[in-house]
């Protein structure tokens, strides 16, 4: 899982102004590792300008689709989306490690459900697999969506989410949210903040039908949303959380206070791929992976901000501490998987599994 594959591009489509879907052409000898559940991510690797880049974009193509599709959206000052939306052809070849990510439920045909999303911008990205993807699958459950972007020209997938309207007509419910173009109802114009999302709990939407949510956008929006949707009623168990990796927080480790006595060093272990690797850190300096990496291992990340999830491992033995999560849901965490980027050795010695699902 954690080795990279060189994948040829099959096609570029321009999406919006600033945003393309690149197709990859999945050989038939790697079909089944590129096999991948709705909402997940591909981290992709490129030299650009001598520098070694990763980053991670959500899956869009539906699981049914046959197809493996990410869009990404070209952001000031991002360099691998910059490189990649003026120089991504046909026939270009990308690393791309295979679909990782746990933005997701388990679908049945039998279920009934009514699911909810909220996303701004490109966090439509996975949503338009998942909901794509889940209402082929269960064909008795529906799907609501408030979408919110700048105006009417930036919206992703516009005519894609037209046609799964006309195709699911019953059964989608799409609500687009403009924050610089005027709309007729007042109440779809602005940002989606907490209280626009409680505006819509209370006279559009009804929370005790919902099922489960599924929020993808920047952190303002994402914890707005969040609060909202469990103040009207909905557990937060039933809240999936994707944030987007272009507005991770800005963060700086604060080193712990020295405990007169205590080990400073930890010797750590990380099983990848089967294979066993040991080298020794200085505790609370630097994390686990760029200690791992400066110590030459392959580490597996993308973001290096908590977000993406690409670095998740579980603690065997020993302990750390976790400075920032966005990735991890609590049961995760419970179950004694961290990430590896935010992840200081609190023990004398550490052992982490990259293997374990």
């Amino acid at each position: 899982m954690s080795k990279f594959h060189p994948l040829s591009v099959s096609h570029v489509a321009h999406e919006t102004r600033d945003t393309i879907v690149v197709t990859f052409a999945v050989p038939p000898q790697l079909a089944r590792e590129f096999q991948f559940t709705q909402g997940q991510h591909l981290t992709l690797r490129a030299r650009v300008n001598g520098a070694d880049l990763r980053r991670s974009y959500s899956i869009c193509s539906a699981v049914h689709d046959g197809t493996l599709k990410v869009a990404i959206k070209r952001v000031p000052g991002g360099q691998f989306s910059s490189w990649a939306y003026d120089t991504l052809k046909p026939g270009a070849t990308l690393d791309v490690m295979p679909p990782m990510g746990h933005f997701n439920l388990p679908l049945a045909p039998e279920n009934r459900k009514h699911y909810l999303a909220f996303a701004a911008g490109s966090g439509i990205t996975p949503i338009m697999s998942i909901l794509k993807t889940t209402l082929r699958a269960e064909p008795l459950s529906r799907f609501t969506l408030v979408y919110g972007n700048r105006a009417s020209s930036t919206v992703i997938f516009r005519e894609a989410l037209s046609e799964l309207k006309d195709q699911y007509l019953q059964r989608l419910n799409l609500v687009y949210v403009m924050s610089r173009e005027q709309q007729d109802i007042e109440l779809f114009n602005g940002r989606i903040t907490h209280e626009k999302c409680a505006q819509l709990l209370r006279g559009w939407i009804r929370v005790a039908d919902v099922d489960a949510a599924f929020v993808c956008g920047p952190e303002d929006m994402m914890q707005g949303v969040s609060a909202a949707l469990q103040e009207a009623g909905l557990p937060k168990a039933s809240i999936k959380i994707e944030l987007f990796a272009a507005s991770i927080p800005k963060h700086e480790h604060k080193r712990r206070a020295a405990t007169p006595g205590a080990a400073r060093g930890t010797e750590v272990t990380v099983i990848m791929d089967g294979n066993h690797s040991t080298f020794s850190m200085e505790q609370d300096k630097e994390s686990v992976l760029d200690a791992g990496l400066r110590h030459g291992i392959d580490m597996r990340y993308s973001c290096k901000g908590g977000v993406c999830s690409t670095c998740r491992c579980k603690v065997v033995e020993g302990k750390v501490d976790m400075d920032v999560n966005y990735a991890l849901e609590d049961y995760e965490i419970a179950a004694g998987f961290v990430l590896s980027c935010q992840s200081f050795p609190a023990s004398a010695s550490l052992v982490l599994d990259f293997d374990q699902a």
